[in-house]
């Protein structure tokens, strides 16, 4: 009776962090709403010419890209999971952490990197005139097509399917693949009829980050000047100067995001493979001799050479040659923007997360689902999509607040959220929420409630019992959540290049501006910066991996 009074007192003591969640949710879906409302705009003379002329290609570049991308990271994240969970083979220690690596290079970063080493002045070609005396087809080096883009997300984006797959079938494929070897199975029949099943949500999952990541990319598409819906909401907002026809734009690419998303839930939908028992056991793996461990080492070999190993050696070959032009206080000036507004970001995403994750614990499950739901819708839609929305709230708040502007003297309609780094913030705290969130509320649910519940019935409150009992226990969570968002902002380019203000500069839109000067050795420097940080987030997820295993 004394434990169910102090979890009532709880509940109502929480009303405060309730209305704050209540506040921050909404807020973060207001640009996603606001998006989503222009659909039912009159459209304009330039959308009738976007739809008639370019929408069709637009879509079916961006379905292209999507679907070989999706299939060859399936193919390869799947694969390289299933040798490295069921079997033991040179250096599998190493290639299990390691094959996550080309998740710190972005894409947009690989795409420069390959087209200069691919050019006919670049190391391959090169090397093969000087060396072997070998003079190929310019059609075979040809990285800026589909077919080279596509080769840049499948190398620099297989590692979200491998990583959910593999840590799937280390946790609870045991029973089945054991079984099906005991019935005299060979390897190959064990991974299409038992493997691929009942892995399935784990690879459509990951497979389905794979396709956010493509329909958000703007750097490998523009550079290699394919045209995607992304590319054209750019087009249209710098090109033809009109925001309303590039936030349509912006709303229908929404809309097929969200298509995805419910399109991986219906067939997921009575199709999901659970242990029948609550106990499980890491799968024991087989040993690998001869040709077949040589393959399997082959294999992972050269994928992490392609996808890692060769861009970042390049990158830090170029470095050599340029970091004396590069390293100037106009670097530092870089850095240090950068830095404060991933901090910045980074922070309000924490504090918020806490709030709204703590209270979500409490509530009854419909309440907490559309709590969770409403702040990490983000994720899941495109970073211009977020851009555009913020922009159209930004400017209408600016309307708004126009008679204050003018009282305090900056003119009758100035434009001055709008123009400041707080809409930059703004949009990457919307579309990063998830990644905060999640870590805390994963902490959460380790820790539970019972300490919560003996703090309330020694009398202590619940804002002092989560400084004093829950923050200790979910500290290394925050530190995570923290560092993977911080790491994410630092590598967000459309965002940034939406939405930072005139004549402010990121290490992210350095290396864009390089690379459109064809300055691709001087945009290494920056590069690598973002790189450094990035590998420091994947080996703390590797070691924050092995604490929960």
């Amino acid at each position: 009776m004394k434990l169910q009074t102090a979890m009532r007192d709880l509940r109502i003591h929480a009303n405060s962090w309730m209305i704050i969640s209540i506040i921050g949710a909404a807020v973060l879906m207001l640009p996603i709403f606001y998006v989503f409302v222009s659909l039912f705009y009159r459209p304009n003379a330039n959308w009738q010419q976007i739809k008639q002329f370019l929408l069709k290609d637009y879509v079916v570049h961006s379905l292209e890209l999507v679907f070989f991308t999706g299939v060859w990271t399936v193919i390869i994240g799947v694969s390289l999971a299933w040798f490295v969970s069921a079997y033991d083979f040179p250096m599998k220690r190493f290639f299990r952490w390691a094959l996550v690596l080309p998740l710190a290079i972005p894409p947009y970063i690989a795409a420069y990197t390959y087209t200069n080493m691919m050019s006919y002045t670049g190391i391959v070609q090169k090397t093969l005139r000087t060396k072997f005396e070998l003079t190929l087809d310019q059609g075979l080096f040809d990285m800026m097509t589909m077919r080279g883009a596509v080769f840049i997300f499948t190398m620099f984006l297989y590692p979200y399917v491998y990583l959910i797959t593999r840590s799937f079938l280390e946790r609870q494929s045991a029973s089945y693949i054991e079984n099906a070897r005991l019935l005299g199975k060979n390897a190959f029949s064990i991974f299409v009829r038992v493997v691929l099943p009942i892995a399935r949500p784990a690879i459509i999952g990951g497979s389905t980050l794979v396709v956010f990541e493509v329909l958000n990319d703007y750097g490998v598409t523009s550079y290699f000047g394919i045209h995607t819906i992304s590319t054209a909401i750019f087009q249209t907002w710098f090109g033809m100067y009109d925001v309303q026809s590039a936030m349509r734009l912006a709303a229908w690419l929404m809309v097929g995001a969200a298509g995805v998303l419910i399109t991986e839930r219906i067939l997921r939908r009575n199709r999901q493979f659970s242990s029948v028992t609550s106990k499980s056991r890491p799968i024991s793996p087989k040993r690998l001799k001869g040709f077949y461990a040589a393959s399997v080492w082959l294999l992972c070999t050269l994928v992490l050479a392609f996808s890692f190993l060769i861009p970042l050696s390049q990158l830090i070959v170029w470095a050599t040659w340029t970091y004396k032009d590069v390293l100037t206080s106009k670097f530092l000036e870089l850095t240090f923007n950068t830095l404060s507004v991933a901090l910045t970001a980074t922070f309000i995403i924490m504090v918020l997360s806490l709030i709204v994750a703590n209270v979500a614990r409490f509530r009854q499950p419909g309440l907490s689902y559309l709590l969770s739901k409403g702040v990490t819708a983000g994720y899941s839609i495109p970073g211009a999509i977020i851009a555009i929305g913020v922009l159209g709230v930004c400017i209408d708040l600016d309307h708004v607040l126009a008679p204050v502007y003018e009282l305090m003297g900056l003119g009758k309609n100035p434009l001055v959220i709008s123009l400041s780094i707080g809409m930059g913030i703004f949009g990457y705290v919307v579309r990063f929420m998830a990644t905060g969130y999640n870590a805390v509320e994963s902490g959460f649910e380790k820790v539970g409630l019972k300490y919560v519940e003996a703090s309330r019935i020694l009398g202590i409150g619940l804002t002092k019992t989560f400084f004093k009992v829950d923050l200790p226990l979910i500290r290394g969570s925050i530190i995570s959540g923290f560092i993977l968002t911080f790491v994410e902002i630092i590598k967000e380019l459309p965002i940034t290049l939406l939405l930072r203000p005139f004549n402010f500069e990121t290490l992210a839109t350095k290396v864009y501006q390089y690379a459109g000067d064809e300055q691709i050795l001087e945009a290494s420097v920056p590069s690598l910066f973002i790189i450094a940080l990035s590998i420091i987030s994947v080996l703390i997820f590797h070691q924050l991996g092995k604490k929960m295993d």
